[in-house]
């Protein structure tokens, strides 16, 4: 037995109110049969035909079909029956209007999970006379040949069975013959079972056995000939899942491009919000991470393991200022030197002088350093040398120039060898210093760098130092060293332990990583609100798949009856909300990127791109699609096929 129907029945709660449409349904139907069901319009003839077609389930009662009681099954079960064992006429056609009739035949054995025969298709477009319309759209073919497509995709897979719900409603007479005649054939000749819905008595007069049904009930069954013989009699297989094929996924890429295509308008609205979030986002990331590796480049350009030493000296009480006022004298750095971990000494005086050189003249600032001072700040000279210990104790008049200094006294000329006044006093410039930018308003590279002794007996008159920079040997002894260098000079100079710290220490592992926090902070907070626009960006592909949903439903309905699981559809709308994201995802990559060079350009900031920010926005955008886009592609996969069927 093929079909056996035992009490079905189908009740539909209307307002509150159940409403039976079917009323206990016994019906058996063997293989090889014509048969048409027929009755009046409301009589449960279309949701009998649905729930034969696993198009529907009933409220109640017993499904077999080869004997598999159908409750039993899965959704996977259900649609490879769909797919394989039956094959569906619909009276709307029911064609996807973007793909052409041999694509249309083509759709259930994309969902069949197996390997079809490629020419399947053709062959069947052969057999109802369309092989010169293969590459024709729906709406480029009549109606009776787009009835002829539709029972080609129905007989694609070889089902056993065909259902044709009103398969002549929307066609002319002679095209009613013409439809009718196909049935007749594969009954005739393929064996195969045909069941139809028809309210047209002449259209069932054509059929073998002939159902009637009045009010949800079976009033008459009468067989007028016997039933053909089937060509694969049998048993049914049912798997229990099938596995997602590279044919059915390049399908639902293909329709999802199609889709977004069909729609540039909106597809372009729907990407904005990710193209603001992801542009946001790597141009903050860029603008953080230039803020971040302009400080360690300007930490670096001081040393990050040193540790600067000032006076704390107090007048009558009160603090005239962080080196305001030094105490600190060339023979206390005897004392550093003495402490264990310290690896160099510097002490530095500064002021301004005016540097002339020929008719040409600039007012720089004057640092006095000591001949360690190269190698601790970074400094080396890139053209010429550094003065020797020896020269700063001889009180030896050279100098080195920084770059700004350079440009202002000797623009292309070579400065090394020659002889500027500063403060009338003749100075031999032995090297030019490397570049080191702006810190702020100050320009590193307008100074000039002096002997130590030179600086602070013939230029400067001081007899203090304005500030000691200590090299530590190890970064995580900072703060140890801080401690011993604040007790030996305590110690040194006698200071009561009541007394606050004659010196004060800055250290500059600890600004570098404040400043380095500080910055980190600011381009999270920047990320975040980059996060929140591609929160809202998410949101809009939501709304957009759920109104696509919306639009499609038919469509959803559709690829359900000829054999679409719930995974391929929600596969097929996930794609989109990907794709989407994804476009949007590479375009805002784009504009990122742009906007970043151009404030860079405009407003003179440091940008620094790197490649894991943009993978990073990349992976984002991706997630976006995937998190946003799961609950409308979660919802099509849920519908029922019959109630998308019938959307409007």
């Amino acid at each position: 037995m093929m079909i056996e129907l035992r009490q079905i029945k189908k009740i539909y709660q209307m307002g509150g109110e159940p409403l039976e449409i079917l009323k206990g349904i016994d019906l058996q139907i063997d293989e090889g049969e014509f048969v048409a069901i027929i009755g009046p319009s409301g009589s449960g003839k279309s949701t009998l035909m649905h729930i034969l077609g696993l198009l529907d389930r009933p409220s109640s009662g017993s499904f077999k079909l080869f004997g598999k009681e159908i409750s039993t099954l899965n959704d996977s079960q259900t649609a490879y029956i769909r797919a394989k064992i039956i094959g569906f006429v619909f009276q709307q056609f029911n064609l996807l209007t973007k793909m052409t009739a041999k694509e249309n035949v083509e759709l259930p054995q994309i969902y069949l999970g197996e390997e079809g025969d490629p020419k399947a298709a053709e062959h069947r477009l052969a057999q109802v006379d369309l092989s010169d319309r293969l590459d024709h759209k729906p709406n480029q073919i009549s109606g009776g040949q787009q009835q002829r497509v539709s029972i080609a995709r129905a007989l694609v897979n070889n089902p056993k069975i065909i259902f044709a719900d009103e398969p002549t409603g929307n066609l002319a007479s002679h095209q009613s013959v013409e439809i009718m005649d196909i049935f007749r054939r594969m009954n005739r000749e393929q064996g195969i079972t045909v069941v139809l819905v028809t309210h047209d008595p002449d259209i069932a007069a054509q059929a073998d056995r002939q159902i009637k049904i009045k009010d949800g009930m079976i009033v008459e069954d009468i067989r007028r000939a016997p039933k053909a013989e089937p060509v694969n009699k049998g048993s049914m297989t049912v798997p229990k899942s099938f596995k997602l094929t590279w044919r059915e996924f390049k399908e639902n890429l293909s329709s999802s491009v199609s889709s977004i295509i069909s729609n540039k308008t909106r597809s372009l609205l729907t990407m904005l919000g990710i193209i603001i979030g992801v542009g946001a986002l790597i141009a903050m990331l860029a603008v953080g991470n230039g803020a971040q590796k302009s400080i360690e480049k300007q930490m670096a350009s001081m040393g990050t393991n040193l540790l600067g030493i000032m006076s704390n000296w107090r007048s009558k009480g009160v603090s005239t200022g962080r080196g305001s006022v030094s105490r600190i004298t060339l023979d206390d750095l005897k004392i550093f030197r003495n402490i264990e971990n310290i690896t160099g000494v510097d002490g530095e005086v500064s002021g301004n002088a005016q540097v002339v050189y020929g008719n040409k003249n600039t007012n720089t600032s004057i640092n006095g350093v000591q001949y360690d001072y190269a190698r601790m700040r970074n400094s080396q000279p890139y053209y010429g040398r550094f003065f020797s210990e020896d020269e700063d104790n001889r009180l030896s008049k050279v100098c080195l120039l920084g770059q700004t200094v350079v440009n202002d006294l000797f623009g292309n000329e070579n400065p090394v060898g020659k002889t500027v006044k500063i403060n009338r006093k003749n100075f031999t410039v032995i090297g030019v210093l490397p570049k080191k930018g702006a810190q702020g308003p100050r320009d590193q590279d307008d100074v000039v760098v002096v002997p130590l002794n030179t600086a602070m007996r013939v230029l400067l008159g001081s007899r203090y130092l304005g500030s000691v920079w200590l090299e530590v040997s190890d970064y995580n002894l900072m703060s140890q060293v801080e401690k011993d260098v604040i007790a030996a000079y305590r110690k040194k100079h006698k200071t009561p332990a009541a007394n606050d710290d004659p010196i004060m220490a800055m250290n500059m592992a600890d600004m570098q990583a404040m400043m380095t926090s500080t910055v980190s902070t600011f381009g999270l907070l920047l990320g975040i609100i980059a996060g929140i626009s591609l929160v809202v960006g998410g949101i809009g592909i939501m709304n957009i798949m759920l109104v696509s949903v919306s639009e499609r439903t038919k469509e959803i309905g559709l690829r359900k009856a000829i054999g679409a699981t719930k995974r391929a559809v929600l596969m097929q709308f996930l794609i989109e909300a990907v794709i989407v994201s994804i476009l949007g995802g590479i375009i805002g990559i784009l504009f990122g990127i742009g906007s970043s060079l151009l404030l860079a350009k405009i407003a003179k900031w440091s940008i620094a791109i790197s490649p894991s920010s943009v993978f990073m926005a990349f992976g984002f955008s991706a997630m976006v699609g995937i998190i946003f886009g799961y609950l409308p592609a979660r919802k099509a996969s849920r519908l029922s096929p019959i109630e998308a069927l019938r959307y409007e």
